[in-house]
């Protein structure tokens, strides 16, 4: 068979629209870096407002107030303050920001308010500069996804290209908060595009590449928590494996008393606006007993990566954190998920790094911190390259890969929903979060078409045509009409042939030019997929198609009906299903 046969075939679909999309990106992306810094300094400034009562935009711990026993008030007017922003300003802005994110993408059209992009940041900044245990990267990718939605509304797009902006404004923003674009990319990847196309995904590295260039010109450089551990032995194997196995239990764990406490608060008496401030209540006495816990915590990260505290004070700091994040995020307030994780799977790798042989004691705060993030999101290769990007610590690739990948899988076989996805299932939607190759992406029209095509000829006569191919041996519903030339000029069916025809005109009469034009795009092209056919017969109602060699001559080639379709599906189902022992 000639090359020129298969000549229309491409390992991706082109479409010019793509370097549009992409130059928008570019514009997204610095947007992002301009929404990071300007969360990250509100953050600063209302930790020094609420903590140190000045008006600064200097980098201070909550850790390092005088307040007291004052200090459990502040978490709890934090989440009041939050909570009246949500009643009367958008519900959106409530809980960590990536279910609302994914819940805009699949169920909203990716269209999101100039509300959530100016009420998410500054929500956020008053319920971490408060106390609230979160991070900043919820709170980024909901703003940013908010701004890439916003800048993609001006423009005249499909919905599957405004995802991609909302996607690329959202890994954007991490990007700039973090400085870690393959992360974000790969963030984008297995949690909010729902597809691996080059539509998407160019995109979205386009918007990554700008964050990440633009980020020093307003933000820090280099790598958050350099660390640099020694080259690991075999025996770290075995070590991986069951940090990979407690991180995943501690996620899982974590996960449902997420669920746990979110109903407990769905049970109070009392209107959703109240339930940040309660949640601030759980939030202001941890912080006095443990008042690291408090706030992002971006330090306790770096002395729990680099064996700065002691295991006690480690094992205190897991708990109390922990307890207090799942409280206050079940409370419905606003903040994110990644630096909390962070805090919690490094204190259970300090508490880990005596007992667990083949590395040194500062590799498993590492890799534990990301194996309870994969098993959080649910996103392996995300944890794994994100806590690579934090650190740059090219000797723990291989421990975080196995022991983030360990926890993927603990998570996947004993749990139901993540925890990105529990809260939108709970509104009545189910997410799917596997997704592969569509078998009928996967052939073309031409590979699955009849090519020996029953067509009736334009010049034969109405009462011929029922009598030889609507009788009672009628084959087909409907059948093509050609001219002398074998060109297309329409389909028949039963219903064509009104009661008052005329028997002895041809058939050429029941195509007036307006039909003609009107049908013109009702056929299918060899060198479409079967998706796109199969799309083209559920949006007219159609149980067959006529293929035809080109628009312009419309030559009839071929016809592809409903059964057609269900051959890739067949060949799926074998490979999926089907099991055979090859060699014996």
């Amino acid at each position: 068979m000639s090359s020129n046969h298969h000549s229309h075939k491409r390992d991706f679909a082109a479409d010019t629209r793509l370097l549009k999309i992409s130059l928008i990106a570019v514009v997204i992306g610095g947007f992002g870096t301009l929404a990071a810094f300007a969360l990250l300094n509100l953050i600063r400034l209302f930790t020094n407002l609420f903590f140190y009562q000045t008006l600064s935009f200097a980098t201070r711990s909550p850790a390092g107030n005088h307040l007291g026993a004052w200090v459990i008030l502040l978490p709890v007017l934090g989440g009041l303050i939050v909570g009246l922003i949500a009643r009367f300003g958008s519900e959106k802005i409530r809980g960590h920001g990536i279910p609302e994110a994914i819940e805009a993408i699949l169920f909203g059209k990716s269209k999101m308010s100039a509300k959530v992009a100016i009420l998410k940041p500054l929500s956020s900044g008053i319920v971490i500069g408060s106390g609230g245990p979160f991070g900043a990267e919820g709170p980024i990718i909901m703003t940013g996804g908010a701004i890439g939605s916003l800048i993609a509304q001006h423009f005249h797009l499909t919905g599957a290209e405004r995802k991609t902006l909302l996607v690329a404004g959202a890994a954007a923003g991490m990007t700039a908060v973090f400085g870690t674009p393959v992360a974000a990319v790969l963030l984008a990847v297995e949690l909010l595009l729902f597809e691996l196309r080059p539509r998407s995904l160019l995109p979205v590295i386009v918007a990554c590449a700008v964050a990440g260039f633009t980020r020093p010109l307003l933000l820090d450089t280099g790598p958050l928590f350099p660390l640099q551990t020694s080259e690991i032995g075999i025996s770290a194997l075995f070590s991986c494996v069951i940090a990979g196995i407690l991180g995943g239990a501690l996620s899982a764990l974590m996960s449902t008393a997420l669920y746990k406490i979110e109903d407990l608060f769905g049970k109070l008496p009392i209107h959703w606006m109240w339930w940040p401030a309660l949640g601030g209540i759980a939030v202001g006495i941890g912080g006095y007993f443990e008042p690291r816990a408090l706030g992002v915590g971006y330090d306790v990260i770096g002395d729990l990566l680099n064996g700065n505290l002691a295991l006690q004070l480690a094992l205190s700091l897991l708990v109390v954190k922990a307890v207090i994040w799942v409280i206050a995020l079940g409370s419905g307030t606003s903040g994110g998920v990644l630096a909390p994780l962070l805090i919690i799977g490094a204190g259970l790798g300090t508490v880990l790094a005596p007992w667990l042989p083949g590395g040194d004691a500062h590799l498993w705060p590492l890799v534990c911190m990301a194996a309870v993030l994969a098993g959080v999101l649910g996103a392996p290769l995300t944890a794994a390259v994100f806590a690579f990007g934090l650190t740059h610590d090219t000797n723990a690739l291989l421990p975080l890969l196995l022991t983030t990948g360990v926890a993927y899988g603990f998570t996947v076989l004993t749990m139901r929903r993540s925890i990105m996805t529990e809260k939108i299932a709970r509104r009545g939607y189910h997410i799917y979060r596997e997704y592969g190759v569509d078998p009928l992406e996967r052939q073309h029209v031409d590979e699955v078409m009849t090519h020996a095509v029953a067509a009736i000829p334009a010049n034969l006569s109405i009462a011929e045509t029922l009598e030889r191919y609507f009788g009672a041996e009628q084959v087909h519903r409907s059948y093509p009409v050609v001219d002398i030339e074998q060109g297309l000029i329409g389909m028949v069916e039963r219903s064509s042939f009104g009661p008052q025809a005329d028997g002895s005109n041809t058939l050429t009469t029941l195509f007036n030019p307006a039909y003609i034009e009107q049908s013109a795009a009702l056929v299918a092209l060899p060198s479409e997929t079967c998706r796109i056919a199969a799309a083209r017969m559920a949006t007219h109602h159609l149980e067959r198609l006529p293929v035809v060699s080109d628009l312009q001559s419309r030559r009839l080639i071929g016809i592809i009906s409903r059964s057609d379709l269900i051959k890739p599906s067949r060949l799926f189902f074998d490979e999926e299903q089907k099991r055979e022992r090859l060699l014996s």
